[in-house]
């Protein structure tokens, strides 16, 4: 017996193909789910009410959350509420009309959700951060090329270091792994020297990190402490580490916290 596909299952086909690809052409989304344009284009209506698709001149862009690559998606739920503040916090710092380096870190991508729709000039070494760019219209989009680590989705290594040198941004806001006395880490060696390649096209580096990175290493050293200009991070970083940073020249700005973990005693 032959299971007829029902409009629900319908439109969850067409929200995975237009997640897995970012942009698809109407045609082929008709061809894949075998029905007519004009029903595809009804779904399509649907899944723009509900922001996670906008169509555009000849398809449709995937404009909800990040695509499922798996260690992203498992790095998005952890402390997401520093993550946000932080990212509330570094989006003050943006200029309507910047031209901003993003990286591809957890905090760096929240950050990008509040980006999208101002008039900016964006350059990213990131897949799921261009992709939310893709649907906006008011901002200038640079993908940086190269070998594309399949568990991040960002782009790393000589290509993507040479097409940097070339570059040059106002602004690069970077993520790291860890923050100790020696200065910044993360977890990939070929991260580290796009990351720097990043720093050196900026004429501002801003690093964003929650509390729980310092006091810890990891695989690569970035840089020293006094490398960087700025550092977001949330208010639970130690006294003692924003003097640090202080002493070494560094701006640091402290996400508000939110009203209700105010008045939560056991914030």
């Amino acid at each position: 017996m032959i299971r007829q596909t029902t409009t629900e299952d319908r439109r969850n086909r067409l929200l995975e193909l237009i997640q897995q690809r970012g942009f698809a052409s109407l045609p082929d989304l008709a061809g894949q789910l075998q029905v007519s344009e004009s029903t595809v284009r009804r779904d399509l209506d649907f899944l723009e009410e509900t922001g996670v698709a906008q169509r555009t001149h000849g398809g449709v862009f995937y404009t909800g959350p990040s695509p499922k690559l798996a260690h992203f998606d498992q790095r998005q739920s952890t402390h997401w509420d520093k993550k946000r503040q932080i990212a509330v916090a570094a989006s003050r710092l943006v200029e309507d009309g910047d031209t901003l380096l993003l990286d591809g870190g957890s905090t760096t991508y929240e950050l990008a959700q509040l980006l999208v729709g101002r008039p900016l000039q964006v350059v990213t070494n990131s897949l799921p951060v261009a992709n939310l760019f893709t649907s906006s219209d008011r901002a200038d989009l640079v993908l940086i090329g190269g070998y594309v680590h399949a568990r991040t989705g960002v782009s790393l290594g000589p290509y993507a270091n040479q097409m940097l040198s070339g570059l040059c941004v106002r602004r690069a806001i970077i993520s790291v792994a860890g923050v100790s006395e020696r200065g910044f880490f993360n977890s990939n060696l070929l991260l580290v020297e796009t990351e720097r390649a990043m720093m050196g096209a900026a004429d501002e580096v801003i690093v964003v990190a929650d509390s729980t990175k310092f006091g810890h290493t990891s695989l690569a050293h970035l840089c020293n402490l006094n490398f960087i200009d700025t550092l977001v991070t949330d208010h639970e970083i130690d006294p003692t580490w924003q003097s640090a940073l202080e002493e070494q020249g560094v701006r640091v700005v402290i996400a508000e916290q939110p009203q209700e973990q105010t008045n939560s005693p056991s914030s």
